[in-house]
């Protein structure tokens, strides 16, 4: 009777133990930010293991930020009858501050009203309770979320009995043309390019600006490879980003590899090609800014022959004044805008201490590209107002809004998916072609 005893103390301590633990997990978690992964349009796989859409998805579900980007998530589930979309689930799903916890409110095509509450108990794993409105326990629903843009559904009855279980595959949209720059997935592009070109082409990027052009090669394939990679992950190769210093090196030796990168790009396909120089701290007089307005006028002019535009990147150093002129300024207006157009780091020009309101004021036409990046995850520091910046885009001949993340505080792949929504969801920010 004694070790009985025992056990059950044993047992009884076990359980405060281990729920004392989880709540400390839970706790842990950011449970509003992990609801975001939640946003955006999905379609049911046909069987729970494909990793991709088949042709007769049945359920399709569209999850929209309704009180910002980060609350407030409204859910209409519809099933396709008669080869048409017919809603059959309404609901509301949120955070809530005060109990740490996800709240559910909705009903179903047969007003039945339901509420659910749960929280996230790993990163990857959501589990919400159900309940109908006399209190009565309806069903369990877990979601594994096996990466940003597939995630499994399962639900069991109060007693535990599997109800029903569904795959669904992100496919969000693409009608406001972004890009991404890709090194803002580098390393998951060095490790495994084809699975995180498939992500980002679900999340809804357009396009890629690729930045791993070496000895004729990206990210190790050939030209055509590459862009046949891309475009089956529902991509665009529109731009890429290549360096060359010239200020030490012969002309012939730049030009020739000018010529093979020109002709390796025009294989790919792309519409740009992008510049920036490492080498401004050598620039000390005008006559070095005007080598620049001549280097870049004769690289335009053979990117144009080859049916590609061309573009120059900036940093900070680009603001630096020679004499009476900040280069920058002087390459805008001494380049030949038929053959140059510029790329506006917006992040950069802030850390220049530049308002790019200025430049697209005084030189409308000339950025027909823009990165896009902020302190933090895209409009997550306050500290850039783009939507008075995005008010400009046409002025500025903006037609490539390329994401852009540096600076993270969550995985890049999460990062790259905040900065489409971000640029997606905001309506200040236009479809630019």
């Amino acid at each position: 009777m004694k070790k009985l005893q025992i056990y059950l103390v044993l047992c009884f301590v076990l359980t405060i133990f281990n729920k004392t633990m989880l709540n400390a997990q839970q706790q842990g978690i950011n449970q509003q930010q992990k609801l975001t992964q939640y946003i955006g349009t999905w379609y049911s796989a046909d069987n729970i293991e494909d990793d991709f859409l088949g042709d007769s998805s049945k359920i399709k579900m569209v999850v929209t930020p309704k009180i910002s980007i980060n609350n407030a998530l409204q859910v209409e589930v519809f099933e396709k009858r008669d080869n048409k979309w017919k809603t059959i689930l309404v609901e509301l799903i949120s955070y809530d501050k005060k109990s740490n916890q996800i709240i559910a409110n909705g009903t179903n095509e047969h007003n039945e009203s339901f509420i659910g509450k749960g929280r996230f108990i790993g990163e990857d794993v959501l589990i919400m309770n159900d309940e109908n409105l006399l209190l009565e326990a309806i069903m369990t629903v877990k979601f594994y979320f096996i990466n940003s843009t597939e995630v499994v559904l399962k639900a069991t009855n109060p007693k535990g009995k599997e109800l029903w279980s569904v795959k669904y595959i992100k496919q969000n949209s693409k009608d406001k043309n972004i890009g991404v720059q890709l090194v803002s997935v580098k390393d998951l592009m060095n490790e495994n390019p084809k699975e995180t070109l498939k992500q980002l082409g679900r999340m809804g990027y357009s396009f890629i600006e690729n930045f791993a052009y070496q000895e004729g090669k990206f990210y190790n394939r050939s030209p055509k490879s590459f862009k046949k990679l891309v475009e089956a992950s529902g991509l665009k190769f529109k731009g890429s980003m290549v360096f060359k210093n010239f200020l030490d090196s012969s002309k012939k030796e730049v030009m020739s590899w000018w010529k093979q990168c020109i002709k390796d790009h025009a294989e790919a396909g792309v519409s740009y090609i992008i510049t920036s120089s490492n080498e401004l701290d050598k620039v000390n007089t005008l006559k070095d800014v005007e080598l620049y307005v001549n280097y870049y006028n004769e690289i335009g002019k053979m990117c144009s022959d080859n049916g590609i535009e061309f573009g120059v990147h900036n940093h900070t150093k680009e603001f630096k004044k020679i004499g009476d002129n900040i280069i920058y300024n002087y390459w805008l207006e001494n380049t030949n805008p038929n053959y140059v157009f510029f790329e506006a780091d917006l992040y950069w020009m802030k850390k220049a201490k530049v308002n790019p309101i200025d430049y697209f004021t005084k030189y409308p036409g000339r950025f027909y590209s823009w990165h896009v990046k902020d302190e933090k995850e895209l409009g997550l520091s306050g500290e850039t107002n783009f939507e008075a910046i995005y008010k400009l885009a046409e002025k500025a001949g903006l037609k490539y809004n390329i994401a852009e993340i540096e600076i993270y505080d969550f995985l890049p792949i999460i990062s790259a998916e905040m900065a489409y929504r971000y640029l997606y969801y905001n309506n200040f920010v236009k479809c630019y072609k």
